[in-house]
């Protein structure tokens, strides 16, 4: 240590190292002691003898010698020195510099005058060695400092001179492209800094220090100044330091050992005992030694990571170097030595962060540091000169940006030297722009130094283009060779001299591995050398344009551990992308000597800016590539390639080092972009002076500057240039330090930036007055629309404040504080407007406050209410998670009247208890504005008001009580105890507002409901109590259902346990009632009380008791009470898991219960019990029992019950399994049954013997009676079999008619025919008069056993096959029974693939008797022969008053002619259909001109009608055949789609629809009809007042035919089916239909199609409109979730909608929900079609089987 010779302490030596002492003496023999005592005075040692403890005796004695005179202490010392054994060598050192201190003493004699004993002669001489050895040492430090500071300009303190210190969040390195960014939000890997002097980092020992720096940063110079420093006695605590560099070190390549390292580079020492006993001070004092290690940049190799080192390494053992350095640096050689290692920033991940690891990064010049360092370079220049000078570097912005890097900062005093010397100080000096250009100017300088100012006519780069070439050469090889000192024998001597010579090359000393001694040689920094070797990869014609494109690489500065090594600064794609510019041109063409150099050139440099222009159209670059991007721009200095880059819309920047070029490339290229840009600094470590740069940032919008170190000093270097960022719009000053201090100046900054619209100071250390002040600041400016200043830290009295001030804002929309973690304010661009406009749908007027988390109480409220007052107009008004508790809630309503206009305030988690809610329902009574309360369990309580009235001058009026204002109170989730019931009840008596109440997802007790009826019927203004999942007992619902009875208001009481519930009301007594009691468990007990409530209950018309599991016990229960009870209409018994038993018990109340007209039972899955009341126009009575499964004894019990049944009866039975023997018996009986007169068997498992057995039974008596049949397998040949036996067994049958596998069969009381006068032989069945097969897959090959039966139906009068295959076989058939069926009226056949010789055959047969009058003939295929054997027979049958041929085809237009003309023989036709028919010219006149003649024509169908010649298409046919229509006078249905008729055919049809006022249908699709056509035939269509179905599908109706179409709708009131789909309505036309819809009250069927208008919002709504509704089409609209969001809300009212189609719309999972969310509500709805719709199908909010997503 160090000590003064002046003023000497031996007492202070003895306090320093007592504890050294007391460990020594502990351990002494007791004779050292009693020396040491007999120096003690006698009182003290008195008191010393006392210590019983031996330590406790020394360590006394120790303290007592602290503060003794000097000559005591030293006596005491010199005793130590002399008698103990083992003395520790650093306190044995201590001893001997107090000895060399002292005067007058000698450790070395005693006072007996002993002869100094060998071991401390020993001792002596170690030290010797020791203090001789550090004298050498630092001997060679000092000379090693005079070697590197001959050419420095300043001088260097190191107490003045600063670097900042690091520290780190621990980093957990993945890979360079993730590892900044993934950080940001925690900090985790972000740095905060702190300035200390480089003098302290020295000061304290023990610990590793990385000192990172630029190239050219001066660290170097630095370690050695603190070298020589310590060499001077500055570090008093470190006795050793030794400085290594990097590059010597690269020159070792054999394993070392700790001392042999040390003595390699250091003295070595006169003896191998020597070199021990210094060594042996290093390792038993390592926090007394300090090793420099310079240069770990130019380090060829990386440290070796510490984990695959040993835990402690022997330091004699020979190790590699980097395991040798890397063990030094992660504390496994000397742990407690202090390390200090100089690197550039990007190798600070190879140090691996070791226990006691700091760093700290040098920083550059700021603008006072270049003007002092230039003016010290130009001192002996002139005061000219040198202010020239000066003045040139510091206004310069590009030479500034570069000379913040000190060894740049000298470059470009050279280049500015060189400039003036060359060109002069004249004003225009030709500056360069990049730093390539520099360096050309310095190497142009530094050639002509060699020159020694000689004059030549040839440029020097031409002149000495050899030693150019040579030298760049070089550097290329050593760049290549991670060389950076060249060996002796590298360098020829010529190119030596002219390196030297010129100051592009130095000389070093090397010292070698075998410890000799050499020269080398080094470039005078290592950017020259990239600089060269750029200038050699520009200009060799050996350089290929590929291997030119591989040094085009953007270097990151992300670095990891996995990164390979390198010992250059990463600037040679710099320098290649300077030398591409245009400036650097010429220059390169001197270096040339082949014919065209320029043109090679320029070839050149093109390759490298089409690299970069690559690059910049990359969008996967990264923050740090971005930036060596915008360098590379810079440095070609190109506008096209800068435009380029800078076309990006955000530069995200993170955890890098920006400095003033990289600022200044920045700026180049954003400047050079057309375009707003966002640069986004994240973490990065930015100088101040780098700030100044901003201001040149023309296009930047949005400035991002996120991270800890961006303090107050940081935001007041900013607020210096924010009113120069004129493009600025966005500030983000976010998770950094900034405290109020900081605010307050960018506060008054932001005043002269009025072009700023968002601000963002989140996440910073603000307090209250540094929120005041920003949001004071930032209201005025005109243009702001957002502040965030979240996750700072502001106390109530703060958040009043704020609020104080935004009320004075009339521009202020939102205000939302949460606590700490969010501040946010948003601000309207239309101040002077907003607060006049209270337009509730206007969303500008709005203002939402939000003080979430405040700490609000009681105390506040008054305040805060008074500040509220500024606020004309409150949207919402937040105080939830605060601490008003009741008192604050009652003074907030207390104060309310004195606000303004507030729709709704949440004051949800506030401690508010149930009087608190009580408090509340009573303010809802009271207040008149006050609509709705909504309180969820402890934490939701929002309050909503009404305000639509509040800035009129007109009241409300329309009843001084208020009672068209609807009201609500919502309580949820929560018990009411029974006291509570009864206090808030009587509150809300008082309410004089139609009232709505919800008590749901909450628990009543029996009490509870008790005290709620009991006040129930004083609640005269109570429109609804909801209970939905309440948790209700029995008896508390049986309470509720009572309330039908106390209340005569009541019209609905609907429970279901733990679900939806309500109790509904109207404002007068009730007509009728309705009961639902589900889910419950009612027992015998629960249905008679239930039972006796309802008997007391007069108006009750539908009771539903479904799902309650009264079994057959209870059923029978409630039966028998059934006759007491007053039902209108229904009862449901469904899903009470009921046997046979009690299904009979209900049979049986149609006997015990006149009122009873129908019971439904179903035993199966479905589970369903239903019974009707008498109701208007039913007679008789129905029973259905489907899955019932009786048994014998139960058919037997249903028998003898239908046997008592009053009154005509039907019965249906489905799905019952029968026994044989039971079956018969019930077949049987029912037949005996004269009160049955309708009997339907649906799959009842019945065989064909069972059928007849039962046709014949029961159609046996003569009575009308109808049977229906339902099994599987009537088809085919098994329907024909059975209704030829039925036919043969039966004479009574009137009707069959066969639908797919059922029969229905019909006979007639009344056994003789009705009309005919033919006599009939016995066996003829004279009764059928009509039969048909329908879809029965049915073939002619069957109909043979039907021949004889169907001829002896000579009365048959309807005959129809439909869906038939005939064949030959059927075409035989035919041709056999129509002869014989002489009262024939009508023949219908739809044949599937006849032949035609089997339809000639058909037609040959067709009836030509007088009582035949319809035909209807479809998809037949008739050959020229049978078409003219249809016509002959058409003109047999004058009588024939409907035809259809439609979907014929096969014959040619001559013999289409011919059925024409016998077509329109037949003048008695009142209905024609011949769509799709093939007609010629010829023929389309002939049936012109028949149509004259059939005045009688009531309906004509063509549609699709199809002509061999191009008049019918080009009009003449159209006209012509519309000219015919003249003379109808009776039309009810005319169809003509597919025309393509056009305006004129249109406009000729118009002229007749008026006279036919009878038209019930018209169908026009298809037909090319205009908007303005479509206008005329609409005004046409107001004369059809009885029209029921129009079709105007797919033509090109417009907005004036929707509007056309809103006047004539209103006038057709009985128009059930409407079709407009694929027109062209837009938004004005859908508005206009919407209109004409209102009044469709009878409309069935809407489609809307493709209609081209995407709001279909309107329709929607009008729907409701339409009570009749079936069917509605809105498919193919791109209608989006508004259009859902109101269907929603118009389903539930369209109550006998079966049909929606929304397919191809854009309704999201949203909309569908919403949808879905109603449907529990539409009984009607069969399906909803969402296919082709944004939809996620398989949420669990859309599993209701009627929503379709299927393409069918």
């Amino acid at each position: 240590m160090r000590m003064e010779r002046e003023v000497w302490s031996v007492g202070f030596v003895v306090a320093q190292e007592a504890s050294a002492l007391v460990d020594l003496l502990y351990n002494q023999n007791s004779g050292v002691l009693d020396r040491i005592f007999a120096l003690v005075e006698p009182n003290t040692m008195n008191q010393l003898r006392s210590l019983t403890n031996n330590r406790d005796l020394v360590s006394a004695t120790v303290d007592y010698f602290k503060t003794s005179e000097n000559n005591i202490c030293r006596r005491f010392l010199s005793i130590v020195y002399q008698y103990c054994d083992d003395i520790p060598f650093l306190l044995e050192t201590t001893l001997v510099s107090v000895a060399e201190n002292g005067t007058g003493t000698n450790f070395h004699h005693t006072s007996d005058n002993d002869s100094s004993s060998p071991s401390q002669n020993v001792k002596r001489l170690r030290l010797d060695h020791l203090k001789s050895y550090t004298d050498a040492l630092k001997s060679m430090v000092v000379q090693k400092h005079e070697t590197v500071t001959p050419a420095v300009v300043k001088d260097i303190r190191l107490d003045d001179t600063w670097v900042y210190l690091r520290q780190r969040y621990p980093l957990r390195v993945k890979d360079r492209t993730t590892q900044p960014q993934a950080s940001l939000d925690n900090h985790e890997g972000e740095e905060s800094e702190h300035k200390v002097s480089v003098e302290s980092l020295l000061k304290t020992t023990s610990r590793v220090v990385v000192l990172l720096g630029q190239a050219g940063s001066g660290k170097t110079l630095l370690v050695h100044c603190l070298g020589r420093s310590w060499a001077e006695g500055s570090f008093p605590s470190i006795h050793l330091l030794f400085l290594l560099e990097f590059r010597q070190l690269n020159l070792i390549s054999r394993d070392l050992s700790l001392k042999d390292l040390l003595f390699l580079f250091y003295p070595t020492c006169e003896d191998d005992e020597e070199s021990e006993e210094v060594f042996a001070f290093i390792l038993s004092n390592p926090e007394k030694v300090c090793f420099i290690f310079d240069g770990y940049d130019e380090f060829r190799a990386k440290l070796t990571n510490p984990r695959k080192l040993e835990s402690r390494i022997d330091p004699n053992k020979p190790l590699k170097m980097t395991d040798l350095l890397s063990g030094l640096c992660n504390r496994k050689i000397l742990p407690d030595c202090t390390v200090l290692v100089t690197c550039r920033p990007r190798d600070v991940t190879d140090m691996f962060a070791s226990p006691g690891f700091i760093t700290c990064e040098l920083q550059g010049f700021d603008r006072l540091g270049v003007k002092e360092y230039a003016e010290k370079y130009f001192h002996e220049k002139g005061d000219e000169l040198k202010m020239k000078a000066v003045n040139l570097l510091i206004d310069n912005r590009h030479l500034l940006s570069m000379s913040h890097v000190p060894g740049l900062c000298h470059i470009c005093c050279v280049c500015v030297d060189h400039l003036f010397s060359t060109d002069g100080a004249h004003s225009d000096l030709q500056l360069p722009t990049s730093l390539t250009q520099i360096y050309m100017q310095i190497l142009v300088a530094f050639l002509r130094r060699f020159n020694r100012g000689g004059v030549s006519g040839t440029p020097l780069l031409q002149k000495y283009r050899t030693k150019i070439v040579e030298m760049s050469q070089l550097a290329l090889k050593g760049l290549e060779g991670s060389t950076i000192v060249f060996m002796d024998s590298e360098v020829p001597p010529e190119l030596q001299d002219f390196g030297i010579k010129s100051g592009i090359l130095s000389r070093v000393k090397l010292t070698c591995e075998d410890g000799s001694s050499g020269y080398g040689f080094t470039f005078m920094h290592l950017t020259m050398l990239e600089f060269l070797a750029a200038l050699h990869l520009m200009t060799s014609q050996n350089i290929t344009e590929s291997q030119l494109k591989k040094k085009l690489n953007l270097k990151t500065r992300w670095t990891t551990k996995t990164d390979p090594k390198s010992v250059f600064t990463d600037s040679l794609h710099l320098y290649v992308c300077g030398l591409a510019a245009e400036a650097c041109t010429s220059s390169l063409v001197q270096l040339q000597v082949a014919e065209g150099a320029t043109a090679w050139v320029r070839r050149r440099q093109a390759v490298v800016r089409n690299v970069l222009l690559g690059f910049a159209g990359s969008t996967s670059q990264t923050g740090p590539k971005i930036v060596e991007l915008c360098r590379c721009a810079h440095e070609t200095q190109d506008a096209k390639l800068a435009r380029a880059v800078g076309s990006r819309p955000q530069f995200e920047l993170r955890n890098i080092r920006l400095n003033a070029a990289d600022m200044d490339s920045l700026a180049f290229v954003t400047a050079a972009a057309d375009q707003n840009v966002c640069i986004d600094f994240g973490g990065c470590s930015i100088d101040l002076d780098c700030l100044e740069i901003l201001p040149s940032f023309k296009n930047v919008d949005h400035l991002i500057f996120r991270s800890r170190k961006y303090d107050d000093r940081f935001a007041e270097a900013l607020c210096g240039i924010l009113s120069k960022l004129q493009a600025l719009r966005r500030l983000d000053f976010i998770s950094g330090g900034l405290t109020d201090v900081g605010a307050a100046k960018l506060a008054r900054a932001l005043e002269d930036c009025p072009h700023i619209t968002h601000l963002n100071v989140s996440d910073n250390s603000l307090k209250d007055e540094g929120v005041k002040v920003i949001a004071e600041t930032v209201s005025r400016l005109p243009n702001i629309s957002s502040v965030l200043m979240g996750k700072n830290i502001i106390s109530t009295d703060g958040v009043l404040t704020l609020i104080e001030r935004m009320a004075a804002c009339t521009s202020v929309q939102e205000v939302h504080i949460e606590g700490n973690k969010e501040i946010s304010l948003s601000f309207s661009q239309s101040s002077d407007t907003m607060c006049e406009n209270t337009d509730l749908n206007n969303t500008e007027g709005t203002k939402n406050l939000r003080f979430k988390q405040c700490n609000i109480t009681v105390s506040h409220v008054a305040s805060l209410c008074n500040k509220l007052k500024g606020f004309s107009f409150i949207t919402l008004l937040d105080l939830s998670e605060n601490l008003l508790g009741n008192k604050g809630l009652k003074k907030i309503l207390d104060l309310l009247p004195k606000l303004g206009t507030i729709q709704e305030i949440n004051v949800s988690k506030n401690d508010v208890d149930m009087d608190g809610v009580v408090m509340l329902a009573s303010a809802l009574c009271n207040q008149k504005n006050l609509r709705r309360v909504d309180a969820s369990g402890n934490e939701k309580l929002v309050l909503w008001f009404d305000t639509s009235g509040r800035h009129t001058s007109r009241q409300l009026t329309l009843s001084e009580n208020g009672i068209h204002v609807h009201k609500k109170l919502s309580l949820t989730h929560r018990d009411i105890q029974p006291a509570d019931m009864t206090k808030l009840c009587k509150q809300l008596v008082k309410c004089e507002n139609l009232l709505d109440i919800e008590f749901s997802h909450l628990k009543l007790s029996n009490e509870s409901i008790e005290k709620l009826m009991l006040i129930l019927p004083e609640m005269s203004s109570l429109h609804l109590l909801n209970l939905s999942h309440v948790d209700l007992s029995t008896n508390g619902a049986l309470l509720l259902v009572r309330s039908l009875v106390d209340c005569q208001r009541v019209t609905a009481v609907e429970l279901r346990h733990q679900a939806e519930a309500f109790i509904k009301f109207v404002p007068e007594k009730a007509e009728a009632a309705i009961c639902k009691l589900t889910e419950y468990k009612l027992s015998k007990t629960n249905v008679e009380k239930l039972s006796r409530i309802l008997e007391n209950c007069p108006h009750l018309s539908e009771l539903v008791l479904s799902h309650n599991l009264l079994r057959d016990e209870g059923v029978k229960c409630f039966v028998d009470y059934l006759p007491k009870l007053k039902i209108s209409s229904l009862v449901s018994l469904s899903g009470n898991r009921m046997t046979q038993v009690g299904a009979l018990d209900l049979v049986n109340s149609m006997n015990t219960c006149e009122k009873v007209v129908a019971v439904e039972v179903s035993l199966g899955v479905e589970d369903q019990s239903l019974i009707h009341f008498v109701q208007e126009h039913v007679n008789g009575k129905t029973l259905r029992l489907r899955e019932c499964s009786f048994e014998a004894i139960h058919l037997k019990k249903l028998v003898e019950i239908l046997s008592r049944c009053p009154g005509l009866l039907t019965l249906e039975l489905s799905s019952n399994s029968l026994q044989s023997q039971g079956l018969y018996f019930l077949l049987d009986s029912l037949a005996e049954l004269s009160t049955i007169h309708t009997v339907k068997l649906r799959n009842n498992g019945l065989v064909s013997e069972q059928i007849e057995h039962f046709v014949k039974q029961f159609t046996s008596c003569h009575q009308h009676r109808d049977i229906r049949i339902e099994e599987p397998w009537l088809k085919g040949n098994a329907v024909i079999s059975l209704i030829a036996k039925c036919l043969n067994l039966q004479p009574h049958i009137k009707e069959i008619r066969v639908n797919r596998a059922s029969i229905n069969i019909i006979t007639d009381a009344n056994s003789s025919p009705s009309s005919t006068s033919i006599v009939h032989p016995e066996n003829v069945s004279p009764a059928l008069l009509s039969i048909s097969f329908d879809g029965c897959e049915i073939e002619g090959q069957h109909l043979t056993p039907l021949t004889l039966p169907i001829q002896k139906c000579l009365a048959l009068q309807d005959l129809k096959f439909s869906q038939l295959k005939v064949g030959q076989k059927g075409a035989e058939f035919f041709s056999a029974i129509i002869p014989s069926l002489l009262n024939l009226k009508s023949l219908t056949l739809d044949l599937k693939a006849a032949a035609e010789d089997e339809v000639e055959t058909l037609v040959e047969a067709l009836p030509n008797t007088s009582a035949f009058e319809s035909l209807s003939l479809s998809q037949f295929v008739l050959g020229d022969r049978g078409a003219a054997i249809f016509g002959r027979a058409l003109q047999s049958v004058p009588n024939l008053k409907s035809f259809n041929l439609s979907q014929c085809s096969g014959w040619t237009t001559a013999r289409g002619r011919d059925l024409v003309k016998g077509l329109v023989q037949c003048v008695s036709l009142a209905e024609i259909r011949l769509d799709s028919v093939v007609l010629d010219e010829e023929g389309i006149t002939i049936l012109a001109q028949g149509f004259s003649r059939l005045t009688s024509l009531r309906s004509l169908s063509l549609n699709n009608i199809r002509v061999v010649t191009e008049t019918f298409v080009n009009g003449t046919g159209v006209l012509c055949l519309l000219d015919s229509f003249k003379g109808f006078r009776q039309m009810e249905e005319i169809e003509l789609e597919s025309w393509r008729m056009g305006d004129g055919g249109t406009n000729e049809l118009v002229k007749y629809l008026p006279s036919w006022t009878k038209l019930l249908k018209l169908s026009l699709s298809d037909n090319s009809i205009s908007d303005q056509s479509g206008e005329k035939l609409l005004t046409a269509l107001s004369h059809c007042r009885a029209l029921q179905k129009l079709q105007l599908s797919k033509n090109l109706l417009g907005q004036a035919s929707a509007a056309k179409l809103s006047q004539v709708l209103p006038l057709l009131p009985q128009l059930s089916e409407l079709n407009l789909s694929e027109n062209q309505f837009d938004p004005q036309g859908s508005k206009a239909l919407c209109e004409g819809l209102m009044s469709m009250k009878a409309l069935k069927i809407l489609h809307l199609t493709s209609i081209g208008c995407s709001d279909l919002v309107g329709v929607a709504s009008s729907l409701k409109h339409c009570p009749s509704i079936e069917d509605v089409s809105l498919s193919w609209n791109g209608c989006g979730d508004s259009l859902a969001l109101t269907l929603a809300k118009i389903l539930p009212l369209c109550t006998k909608l079966k049909r929606l189609d929304l397919e191809a719309n854009n309704i999201t999972t949203t909309g569908a929900t919403a949808i879905a969310e109603c449907l529990p509500s539409c009984h009607s709805i069969e399906v909803i079609r969402l296919w082709r719709n944004p939809i996620a199908k398989d949420d669990e909010n859309l599993k209701d089987q009627r929503l379709n997503f299927s393409s069918v």
